[in-house]
């Protein structure tokens, strides 16, 4: 008799699956993940479909970035799926009726949410176009980037007047927005595996023309650069002579390697490097152009012994000498724009996830007095949730029973099987009495 096949790839016990001795508190199982997506996908046009690809790019390697969206889904649709595929950001993408394009950035399952607006954005073909050393697609996008962030936190007026962001908002703000990426230990991260950087900048309040206040506008701007590094201290010949034989390792280009044919002896080409073009060379030519120059440990490659190897350099009198302290040389670092380009100016933020009581709104402020209002009215659509959900448990339970006790001694069909149906049935009546729970629309003035 044949062996039953057992399927080893998308069942329980695959090979590529989740492992069981991964802990649920792992490293892992605890980094931010994302999904980018658009509301409306046939509606956004396709300059912000591309938008979107590049923002997936950006957010790499903790997101969503293969998502294909429906016109059919919904809101409601990812936030479901949102806490069994373990995403706690959402960043949605839509365009209104009027034309403007906006973004929502909510943490899941309860929120809050921030609401922008994208007054300008930049794509990463159209940056890429406009440099004349356009960084290439490589390892960059394996790791997280560095998250930089500048102005988030606003200084007290000196007059002592309220700020116009208050500062519960802009510690909010910070907070979301650390929360993206996995936060880096100085200690234990590896500075090569920190090969991106993602600029966010807030743009400080400007005074108005007709008072001396400071407008309440929270515009951020976003870039995102490759971290490149380089050898200083090195002539441009010997740099030239370290990339072919990188080159030749790789298996790439072999014309990049300098033509020592004309010359006697490659101390002419190390003295001269001008000498292989037949051209005149600078002093400047050796220095590389650089944003900032640091220190950091050589990496040395060490030949690791086995075990008779390692006896018999014991038992050998001959003794190495070693550096006291480790080695350092000198690098110069130069960030490469690898886009997108994006300007973000913030309308509102929301309790819970794209709903909810306004925390705060650009165009509208109100009084202690409508404050307090507000406050009772949420209160009591709070309550006529609760008594909503009390009474849907209750039909529940009924159904349960009535169904239990008439159909299941006829058909004999098991409990569980009517116990599903009727629970679906029943969600979908409180779907439509939630869905009919949204909040006070504000107008935007």
């Amino acid at each position: 008799m044949a062996r039953r096949r057992t399927k080893k790839r998308t069942h329980v016990g695959a090979s590529n699956g989740t492992s069981k001795t991964q802990p649920a508190n792992s490293s892992a199982s605890r980094a931010p993940k994302s999904m980018v997506i658009r509301i409306g996908a046939g509606e956004v046009g396709s300059s912000v479909s591309q938008l979107v690809k590049d923002v997936r790019g950006m957010m790499e390697p903790g997101t969503a970035s293969r998502l294909k969206e429906r016109r059919s889904n919904r809101l409601r649709d990812y936030t479901t799926m949102a806490g069994p595929l373990g995403v706690s950001h959402l960043l949605l993408f839509s365009r209104s009726t009027t034309g403007n394009t906006n973004l929502r950035l909510a943490l899941t399952p309860r929120g809050p949410t921030l609401h922008f607006r994208v007054e300008k954005y930049s794509l990463c073909k159209d940056v890429l176009k406009a440099m004349k050393h356009p960084k290439g697609g490589g390892k960059e996008y394996l790791s997280p980037p560095l998250l930089v962030m500048n102005n988030f936190t606003t200084p007290q007026p000196a007059d002592g007047e309220t700020p116009s962001v208050p500062k519960h908002l802009e510690s909010l703000t910070t907070t979301i927005f650390q929360s993206l990426f996995p936060p880096i230990s100085p200690q234990s991260t590896p500075l090569s595996s920190i090969r991106r950087v993602l600029l966010l900048n807030r743009e400080l309040p400007t005074l108005s023309s007709s008072s001396s206040k400071a407008d309440g506008s929270y515009v951020i701007n976003l870039r995102h650069y490759a971290i490149t590094t380089k050898r200083t201290g090195l002539s441009r010949s010997i740099r030239r002579l370290n990339a072919a034989e990188k080159m030749i390792k790789e298996r790439k280009n072999k014309h990049s390697i300098p033509n020592l044919g004309k010359l006697e002896d490659v101390a002419d080409y190390l003295l001269d490097p001008s000498a292989v073009t037949g051209g005149f060379t600078s002093g400047s030519e050796s220095e590389v152009e650089t944003d900032a120059e640091v220190e950091v440990l050589e990496t040395t490659t060490r030949k690791v012994l086995n075990k008779k190897q390692l006896e018999a350099y014991r038992k050998s009198d001959s003794k190495v000498s070693r550096p006291e302290g480790p080695a350092v040389e000198k690098r110069a670092v130069k960030l490469v724009e690898l886009g997108p380009r994006v300007k973000l100016r913030m309308t509102k933020v929301e309790e819970g996830v794209c709903n909810g009581k306004v925390m705060w709104h650009e165009f509208l402020s109100k009084t202690k007095e409508e404050m307090k209002e507000m406050e009772k009215v949420w209160e009591q659509r709070r309550k006529e949730k609760e008594a909503r959900k009390k009474v849907q448990k209750e039909n529940v339970d009924r159904k349960r029973k009535e169904r239990g006790k008439g159909e299941k001694e006829e058909s004999g069909i098991n409990e569980d099987e009517w116990d599903s149906e009727g629970l679906e049935e029943d969600s979908d009546d409180d779907d439509m009495d939630i869905d009919g729970d949204g909040p006070i629309e504000v107008p935007a003035g």
